[in-house]
């Protein structure tokens, strides 16, 4: 599955489903797809994103170095770059995002 997070004020992203879940999960909200966040509610789900993000990588344990290249993992705080850009620009905009797969 695929997710396609939209707003008027970026230009849409789409990710794979799970870690398109997780992060939607780490925003506070249930991980449902298709669903939105109102463009008031925002600002709390972009600081609560990246409060997960900060612990998640402080939790984060065993560095890649070293490792096989192509056996290495995208880490979810690299997944969460596009969309944090996304839900600042909605933010600052004031606009709705919405996503779907």
């Amino acid at each position: 599955m695929l997710v396609t997070f939209t707003s008027k004020a970026w230009a849409d992203i789409t990710m794979f489903g799970e870690p398109a879940v997780k992060l939607l999960k780490m925003m506070g909200h249930s991980g449902t797809v298709p669903s939105a966040i109102l463009a008031e509610d925002v600002p709390e789900a972009l600081k609560r994103l990246k409060s997960a993000l900060a612990l998640e990588s402080e939790d984060a344990t065993g560095d890649q170095e070293g490792d096989d290249p192509d056996e290495r993992k995208v880490g979810i705080s690299t997944r969460a770059y596009p969309l944090i850009e996304l839900l600042t620009a909605a933010a600052e905009q004031e606009c709705d995002v919405m996503w779907h797969d």
